[in-house]
């Protein structure tokens, strides 16, 4: 029963749930979602043949039909739910997580994010309570499903010319595989990690952990690329390299985006959000630049696709690589984002400006990346930190919907508990590194000495 979270269903398969678990969910969700058919897919780890198996079994068993579309990357279940008007959708998935963990991500009507709140915890009560789940009089049928070809075309009209660029993509032996080679056919571009593998033989399919990012980096060095572009294992998560073999912070794309958007496609006004992490150099650019109404919120699909549809934004984002559209039924596509980016990066090679130069242009301060404590007693040592800092120098804001984030004229952070791992995160942003230094130090102190705690 560990595995249900604040966003989805995941954890360890074996230890955190099972087959068993598997079934109950698969039953449980048509009752919920009120769903007569349910839209199933899967990515390729080792343990989703008998997850999609027992998952099914327990939809069918309940009475609902199925729709399976085999192998999917997780945007491509958010797009056959929303185009073709299911109520509810399943995709098999642990996302970034190791080979050895799997997982759900439930949607309903138009996409919209089944997190905790919104139904996953009404189903982990009926298990919990061991409600029964007798097979219906009449039990669901499974038919096997293509909406790929559907997906592919609605990629291909966000498609601009990539002639001018060379390109390097880590595909993270994941779900990008289905994808990326169709969409970026018969352009510059060298593939790593192309082949479709649950073991994720390579490196572990999450492009946050720098040393998963490394051969990416090697490889745009070694071809000169313009750009490189790594998936995630589902691949509803992308992040970027420039020309300089540089990380790109995620959430500075979201920055970037504008140039597709009001400079490319006219947008004026655009409502965009961010969320709690997100560099004070975003909403001062898109602003200042565009006139934009960036709204910030909380961390995760399950909070930032129905609040991107609440505003009615054009796009927004995340620090962990999920980007957000209008056009997408305000869901994140990995390969979508990819598309936009890669027009940009085009276009501002045909204008002589580099990817790097430009990142360069948008950074404004030092920042000090997410950092993780391992302490138990979260909830009182991210009250202390904010304590702490309140007394010391009154804050020009307090934000307090997703941990807590306080600025302050010449720095800001954000503490929160993690919500799928272990953690206490922090991270913070300062004017000049002095003071960026002063505030890790200071934090860093409070939850060791106060709370024990263990900088991971």
């Amino acid at each position: 029963m560990g595995a249900f979270h604040a966003y989805d269903i995941r954890g360890i398969y074996g230890v955190d749930f099972d087959k068993t678990t598997a079934y109950k969910i698969g039953y449980f969700i048509p009752i919920l979602l009120g769903a007569k058919k349910v839209l199933v897919g899967r990515d390729c780890r080792l343990s989703g043949p008998e997850v999609h198996d027992s998952l099914i079994r327990g939809i069918t068993d309940a009475g609902a039909d199925v729709d399976d579309i085999g192998y999917s990357s997780t945007p491509l279940v958010y797009f056959g739910t929303a185009s073709y008007g299911y109520k509810a959708s399943v995709q098999i998935t642990a996302s970034h997580n190791s080979r050895e963990y799997n997982g759900m991500k439930v949607s309903r009507e138009d996409a919209l994010p089944v997190g905790f709140d919104t139904g996953l915890g009404q189903i982990k009560q009926w298990i919990y309570e061991g409600r029964p789940t007798p097979p219906a009089a009449k039990r669901g049928s499974v038919k096997q499903i293509d909406i790929k070809p559907a997906y592919l075309d609605f990629l291909n009209k966000y498609k601009g010319d990539y002639s001018n660029l060379k390109i390097a993509f880590d595909l993270s032996n994941g779900m990008g595989t289905l994808f990326a080679k169709e969409l970026f056919k018969g352009d510059d571009a060298v593939y790593l990690f192309d082949t479709m593998d649950g073991n994720f033989p390579n490196h572990d399919p999450n492009p946050l952990v720098q040393e998963n990012v490394e051969p990416l980096k090697k490889l745009v060095s070694e071809i000169k690329a313009d750009v490189g572009v790594i998936f995630d294992g589902d691949a509803d998560r992308v992040m970027f390299v420039d020309d300089k073999s540089r990380f790109v912070a995620p959430d500075l794309i979201i920055a970037l985006m504008a140039l597709y958007f009001c400079d490319e496609r006219g947008e004026k006004n655009p409502i965009v959000l961010q969320e709690i992490r997100s560099s004070k150099a975003i909403a001062e650019f898109l602003s200042e630049n565009y006139n934009a109404d960036v709204h910030t919120w909380r961390v995760g699909r399950a909070f930032a696709a129905p609040k991107l549809r609440e505003i009615d934004g054009l796009w927004g984002g995340e620090l962990a690589g999920h980007y957000y559209f209008k056009d997408f039924f305000y869901s994140d596509s990995a390969m979508l984002a990819s598309m936009i980016v890669l027009r940009i990066v085009s276009s501002l090679k045909k204008q002589g400006i580099k990817l790097s130069e430009k990142i360069d242009s948008l950074i404004k301060y030092k920042n000090s990346g997410e950092i993780n404590f391992r302490v138990e007693d979260k909830a009182g040592a991210m009250e202390a930190v904010k304590a702490h800092f309140e007394a010391a120098e009154k804050p020009q804001k307090i934000m307090d919907f997703d941990g807590y984030r306080l600025e302050f004229p010449q720095w800001w952070f954000n503490i929160r508990p993690s919500n799928t791992e272990p953690y206490l995160r922090f991270i913070c942003e300062a004017t000049n590194d002095a003071l960026l230094q002063e505030k890790i130090a200071e934090t860093t102190k409070l939850i060791v000495e106060k709370f024990g705690g263990i900088r991971a």
